[in-house]
């Protein structure tokens, strides 16, 4: 079957956010700073496009007196407090006169802990319009459903019209709406292509659920959730990026690997309930109890294995160092976030927090 893709001659003017211009005057300020932070020089004049780097060559990122791996943990059953508690733990950078993007888990529209709560979405919206937002657009790309579907189950588009944030559904994109990345460097064989319209946001808010994931991912939380902005198909493109992706025995490195593309401003899981076996859509659900916040995709994805190693899971899950999980191990080689172990700082503000904290600590190895 011939490969229908755009040839390499007539995309080098594509932008490539893997090799960002530092200080680029076009590029989103949260993408901007990352390509600062990289190192990545600007050998050309302004508006025009970074030539292709290497994904496995970024440096990792650049440590503020801060620690850029804390993870909120908030114990509770109430997932508005929770989402409330974690963030004002966490205090991520302001999203005052910013363009943001959301990216829920809408894989299907089954209830949480297999997709993004509603209640968790509007909490979430409501935040980050108190803190003076300029826009919001809310989308994902369904695996497993109809996405329009699943976004109508989870009441999306009435929470829209009801807060005045943009609902997007990645099916209804164009060829020109997709970004491509290439493969140099990756497990992917043709690269892949992410929704344009994640990229062009100044901030990236990512809303992950705490769950395993039985198709070869082994768990499914902030790294995997970054699937869902990834094309199936670029209309006019026909290769299948979803089936290569299920196909591969790298699923595990090729899900790490997207995530170089783009640095989120927040994370969000919800682990008020949980899958700690079977999943995405359906599986063992246990009650958690948990709401986790963080701006580094590793800590609090380690944190979330943690947890479910806590809570009895699966064996693909369960064994071996939280830190040579393949999705952890290649995204904490290509400078995603914490490294270690010791590296995490959790941040509680209760006493059952705390305690919660002091019991999945052991599990962090």
């Amino acid at each position: 079957m011939s490969d229908s893709r755009p040839r390499p001659e007539s995309r080098r003017n594509v932008l490539k956010y893997a090799g960002l211009l530092a200080g680029g005057a076009a590029l989103p300020a949260s993408l901007r700073a990352f390509g600062a932070q990289l190192g990545f020089s600007s050998r050309l004049g302004p508006g025009l496009s970074a030539l292709p780097v290497d994904i496995a060559e970024a440096t990792p990122l650049a440590t503020a007196s801060l620690s850029p791996h804390r993870v909120a943990l908030v114990k509770t059953t109430d997932r508005a407090a929770g989402v409330r508690q974690a963030i004002a733990l966490l205090q991520p950078p302001s999203f005052s006169g910013k363009s943001v993007f959301i990216k829920p888990n809408y894989n299907t529209g089954d209830p949480a802990p297999a997709s993004t709560d509603p209640v968790v979405l509007e909490t979430l919206v409501q935040e980050i319009q108190g803190a003076g937002a300029t826009s919001i657009t809310v989308g994902d790309r369904s695996g497993m459903a109809a996405t329009r579907a699943a976004m109508t189950q989870q009441q999306v588009f009435a929470l829209a019209d009801r807060h005045g944030f943009t609902p997007l559904v990645f099916d209804d994109l164009g060829r020109d709406d997709w970004q491509y990345f290439e493969a140099a460097g990756t497990s992917w064989s043709q690269g892949f292509a992410i929704a344009r319209p994640v990229l062009n946001a100044d901030a990236i808010v990512s809303v992950c659920c705490l769950k395993t994931h039985r198709f070869g991912g082994h768990f499914t939380l902030s790294l995997k959730n970054s699937i869902g902005m990834v094309a199936r198909r670029v209309p006019g493109d026909g290769h299948d990026y979803m089936r290569e992706l299920h196909r591969s025995a790298n699923q595990r490195l090729m899900i790490a690997e997207v995530n170089r593309a783009y640095r989120p401003a927040l994370v969000v899981i919800d682990g008020v309930d949980a899958f700690v076996g079977g999943g995405p859509e359906q599986g063992q659900k246990v009650r958690a109890g948990v709401v986790l916040a963080s701006t580094d995709r590793v800590a609090i994805d380690a944190t979330g294995i943690a947890l479910l190693r806590q809570l009895g899971t699966t064996r693909e899950v369960a064994d071996g160092s939280i830190w040579q999980q393949a999705q952890i191990r290649r995204a904490a080689d290509l400078g995603l976030g914490a490294t270690r172990p010791e590296q995490i700082e959790l941040l509680t503000a209760d006493a059952a927090s705390a305690q919660m904290a002091d019991e999945i600590r052991p599990f962090l190895s």
